[in-house]
Formats: structure tokens, sequence, C-alpha cells
């Protein structure tokens, strides 16, 4: 059977006729296959959703109760059949509960990898490389320039500057699901006790990190905090609400900025970031090139970000590769904005 008959694009995005399914689609369907709970990837209104409990629990968590007509989760390495395919769950090493979704059918198998990382995060299960057939890779940060190095590198600037600035508040912009976790996890890895602050927007994820075992030490509201207070501390907020008037509750703000996209200085200094931080929930072109490879997938198909560059390196490789051209995925650190009655939280 030919991979295209299996998956292909379509409108609502990655459609699997012979499992009657979409997997992260951009528009409702009528059965979803969802990798992970970031917003452009875990949307609602879908008739069914087959997700990890993780993240079926984060697209309540932001759409209510009844995000979809029925839902069903599905642990790592089960196995279950939807039409004429067998769908099986593997971990991605991306956020909590993310996936990558193995479909076979007859003897050929594809992996859709959603998003993912081969770097070590000790908020998430780390990411397992799955032999297939066809490995559909994202692209995100597919540029060679794009090497995040070691997370812990990244903390330990955040920790020196607050050292060197103890009269001085740290504002780290983080996405709220994922990156703010990690970031505050490596904190504590570092040997950094003292209270971390959450903007009102991360407060009910981060709790859902603690509830499923994620010790993120003592964490405090900010609400409230007095700015002299404040001094010497550090504060995780969505990265939009670190360039708000939000920010003047602080003294003297030191704006730090947790992502990938660091690595390119006109972008921090476009964002008016005091201190980058090259951190990322994203595989970099090492991790991508080396995953791709690591698979033994004789095609590839790639998806939202970088997409020619990746495939021109496939294709240099002797792989057979394409760009799917979805769209409506996109990066999430940049879209997140706070919800009205979280800006002065």
């Amino acid at each position: 059977m030919r991979p295209q008959d299996i998956l292909l694009p379509a409108a609502a995005g990655l459609c699997c006729k012979p499992g009657g399914f979409h997997i992260d689609p951009v528009r409702p369907v009528e059965r979803a296959v969802i990798t992970h709970g970031h917003s452009d990837h875990a949307r609602p209104g879908h008739g069914a959703v087959l997700a990890t409990q993780e993240t079926l629990d984060m697209m309540r968590l932001r759409y209510g109760e009844n995000f979809a007509g029925s839902t069903q989760a599905i642990g790592y390495g089960e196995e279950i059949r939807l039409g004429d395919v067998s769908v099986k769950f593997h971990p991605a090493g991306h956020v909590l509960g993310s996936a990558q979704i193995a479909v076979t059918c007859k003897d050929t198998c594809i992996v859709a990898s959603g998003d993912y990382k081969d770097a070590p995060d000790p908020t998430c299960t780390p990411f397992e490389l799955v032999p297939c057939d066809v490995f559909i890779t994202e692209a995100t940060f597919g540029l060679p320039v794009f090497r995040h190095g070691d997370a812990s590198d990244e903390v330990r600037k955040l920790l020196a500057s607050v050292t060197l600035f103890p009269e001085r508040a740290h504002l780290v912009g983080a996405y709220s699901l994922g990156k703010a976790q990690r970031v505050i996890k490596l904190l504590r890895q570092a040997g950094y006790d003292a209270p971390i602050y959450l903007h009102g927007a991360m407060e009910t994820i981060t709790a859902y990190y603690q509830s499923r075992g994620i010790d993120l030490g003592e964490l405090r509201p900010v609400k409230g905090v007095k700015k002299a207070a404040l001094a010497g501390t550090i504060t995780l907020a969505p990265p939009s609400a670190t360039s708000d008037l939000w920010t003047r509750r602080f003294p003297d703000p030191v704006t730090a900025f947790a992502s990938g996209w660091m690595r390119v200085r006109a972008r921090a200094r476009q964002r008016g970031v005091e201190l980058p931080l090259v951190i990322s929930d994203h595989a970099d072109w090492d991790g991508l090139t080396a995953t791709i490879g690591a698979t033994g997938a004789g095609e590839i198909w790639v998806t939202h970000g970088q997409e020619d560059a990746l495939v021109h390196w496939c294709r240099s490789q002797g792989l057979k590769a394409q760009p799917l051209d979805l769209v409506g995925y996109g990066d999430e650190e940049e879209s997140e904005a706070p919800a009205t009655d979280e800006a002065e939280a």
C-alpha cells in the first residue's frame, strides 16, 4: 500500500481515510487523534478525540468539559484498531502527555511525530525512537543555525543574573504548557530553592503538572505581592505579558525569554529581551537530522517550519522527502496571550 493511501494532507489537516480520522486537525472533524495539548494542535469542537490522558486533561482545562463530543484516553505503547489501520502512541518528549502516532496499514508504518525533542526534560516522558517506513517530522528549527545547547547552562545564566542584580526582579517569558514547568524544574535541579512566582495564566497548568507527581518546589501567585518584596525573585509569565504594562509592578525588571528563537540575536532585540535563554521544547537541527536518520525511514514528510532546508538535507542523504505544506500550525510561544481576566494576575 502506498503511504499516501494511508495518510494525506487535507484542508482540515492530516487525514487517514482508511482509519476515518484526522491527526491534529485545524478545524472540527468527526474523529480527531491529537498528539499533544498545545493550542495549535489541540482544538475544541471535534466529534470524538483520542489522545493521552494528560492531553485530554489539558484540553479540558483550556476549553471546558465539553470540548469534544466524546473522548478516549490511550497510553504509551497501547495499540488500537481504527477502521483498517492500527494506531499506537509513543512518547514525543515535547511536553507532558505528548505523543508520536504510529499508523500501520498492512505492512506500511507511518509515524506522525507531532512536535518533539530528543533533549532531556525532567517534566515529561523521554522521546522514543520508533522505526518506520515513513517519518513525518516537524521543522520548527530546521536550519543548521539552530543548535540549542544544554538547557541547564541557560538556567545557570539566569541564576548568575539573579545573583548579580539582587535589587532587580527577573521576569521569564515562557509558554504556559511545558516550557514554564521545565524552566522551574531546571531551576530546582540547579539548586535554586527559593519560592518562584507565577503569573495567573501559569497557575492552572502548573498545578496540573504537580498533580501528576512532578515536584516543582514552592510556587506562589505574584498577584498582590508588594513591589519591594519582588526584588531578587524570579517570576514566570506568558511571553506577551513581559512586554506589557503588567511589568510595572516589578522593581527594575530584567526581562528574559526562554525559547529556541533566542538563538537569533535580532529576534531577542526586537522583543526587548535583556536576557535571552535558549531553551526549546522542539528538536534543533542536530536533533532533527539525527532522529530522521535513526528511524530507518526511507521516506520523510516535513511539516510546519523550515521545510525546504530539511527536505534538501534529506534528499542529500538519499532519502525520498517532500514538504507537506500543512497550514494552521505555528509557534505557540509567539501566539499565546493571557486571557483578559489574567492580564493583571
